[in-house]
This record gives C-alpha cells, structure tokens and sequence, in this order.
C-alpha cells in the first residue's frame, strides 16, 4: 500500500472518536482471522496452551483488531481518556531515587501505558521514559510512528547495542525504561525458555537491565475499556522470586510473571503473535 495514501488514511481516522474506531477494528480482527488460517492457528494453539477459555479467545480477536484500529486516534489524535491504578509504586521509586524498569506484554493498549507514564510523571527533570522498539522496514511507516512516539517525556532507542547503552544509561540516571519481554528477539539475544509450557525464544535483555544497579522492576498494562471509555494502565510490583542472574533461569521467572499477568484478563492478549516462532537465522 502506498505510503502516503497510509497518512492520509491515518489523519482521516484520527478524528473518530474511540467507540467507533473500536467497533471497526472489532470486525476487522474477526476478518483477519477468517481470511487467514495462520493467525487463525496461532490464536486457538496459544490460546489453548494457556488454558483459555473459547468466549475469551474470541473476545481476544476482537481486542486484536481493536489495537489495529485505535493507532490513528492515539498516534495523531486528540488525547483519550486514561487513569492509572497503581501509581503509588511509581512514586515510591521515585522518592527512593530509582530507576525504574517497566515490563509489559502484548496484552491491551500497551501503547498507551508508556504514553500515561511520560504524561503523569516523566516532564519532571531525569524522570523521562525510554521505550525499545524495532523500527518498521518502511521508511514511511518509520517516520509516521517516530514523529506520533515524539512526547515530552518520552524518547525512543532501537534494537542495537546503541539502543541498549541508551536503556542502561537511563535507568541509571533514575529514569524509566518499557519493554516487552515477550517479543521474540533476534537470534543470539535470547535463550529458549517456557512460555505456558512451551518452549519460546526468550529475550534476555529483561533481565540484564533488571541487574543495572538502583533498578525498580514493574508490571504494566494498558486495558482498554468497553464502549470506548479509554484506558486503565495497571501498574503492580515485581512480586516475584529474585531476578537469577542466570541468563536461561532469569527468562524462565520473567516468562512466568508474564503468564500471571496475562490471566488476569486473557481475552487482552494477543494470541495471534508468533510468540513460539524461530528467529530469522536461526538453525532448525
């Protein structure tokens, strides 16, 4: 698709309110997953290996399209309603003067969950967010998603050793970092570790900014309310085990934690995700 022609699409669909945008995006996750028998497997194999009920997988499609559809509205949009439960883990790293490391899955908004951050708390001086994000192969598309990322408060860091010097760097002056530890990462940046009983290639960058020193680690997710009434990001401590520092028992106790999110509203989730693919690259 032309990338111009995208813009424009975007700017149009940035003026609907959210109900509409999301009863779009309802129907076109039930078209994905019926014109598309890969997602289609991913969604009832995943969402199986959890142990998901099937009213809570189909409300996952739903949800899926929904975070399609809501991008135009959030990226270039006027702002949408959002309130935050749990901020007071947030402030009590703050006045401890830690650096914060947010972890979140491909579960609701999480658009929205570093957007509430950086709104809320990050303008205050060496509180900024940094997100890790893989640009997209298209130069449009990589324009339109740094210039609509472009908060106060909110900066960006790539997938490389510069981008992961820039994480470290911020924590450690006691700003924040997000991530999302269930995204599969590129061969020789992870270990195999399971993921409700499967092995998945595993990110171990979670745990290593994890160990930077004066590091708070949080859980965070952004649910999307109905009828298009906004967001809630929910914001809870770690309230696991000690991080290990062995790199294959540390992606172990990260995917765990991630499950426990997960179930706290599966039909959230995003089951459709390649979440148990092979990296590019990789020997079989």
């Amino acid at each position: 698709m032309n990338g111009p022609f995208v813009i424009v699409l975007f700017r149009f669909f940035s003026h609907w309110p959210l109900w509409a945008l999301h009863a779009v995006g309802g129907a076109l996750g039930w078209l994905v997953v019926a014109l598309s028998p890969t997602y289609r497997r991913h969604v009832r194999a995943h969402a199986g290996l959890a142990g998901v009920s099937v009213r809570a997988r189909r409300q996952s499609v739903t949800q899926a399209g929904k975070l399609v559809a809501e991008l135009p509205r959030l990226w270039m949009g006027a702002p949408v309603p959002v309130r935050m439960e749990g901020a007071a883990h947030i402030e009590a790293a703050h006045a401890a003067g830690k650096g914060i490391l947010f972890l979140t899955p491909h579960m609701g908004c999480f658009e929205i969950t570093a957007r509430a951050y950086a709104e809320r708390f990050g303008q205050a001086p060496g509180k900024g967010m940094t997100v890790l994000f893989r640009p997209a192969r298209q130069r449009w598309l990589r324009d339109v998603v740094a210039s609509s990322r472009a908060r106060p408060g909110l900066d960006t860091a790539p997938t490389t050793l510069a981008g992961v010097k820039q994480l470290i760097k911020t924590l450690r002056a006691g700003g924040a970092v997000g991530l999302l530890p269930d995204q599969v990462p590129p061969e020789g940046m992870g270990v195999w570790a399971p993921f409700f009983g499967q092995p998945a290639y595993t990110m171990t960058l979670s745990a290593r900014l994890a160990h930077t020193p004066g590091t708070v680690v949080l859980l965070a997710w952004g649910e999307r309310l109905p009828a298009g009434g906004g967001y809630v990001v929910h914001v809870q401590p770690w309230g696991q085990e000690p991080m290990p520092v062995d790199p294959q028992e540390a992606a172990t106790v990260i995917n765990r934690a991630m499950e426990q999110l997960i179930l706290q509203a599966p039909e959230q989730y995003l089951w459709g995700y390649a979440r148990y693919k092979q990296p590019r690259g990789m020997a079989a």
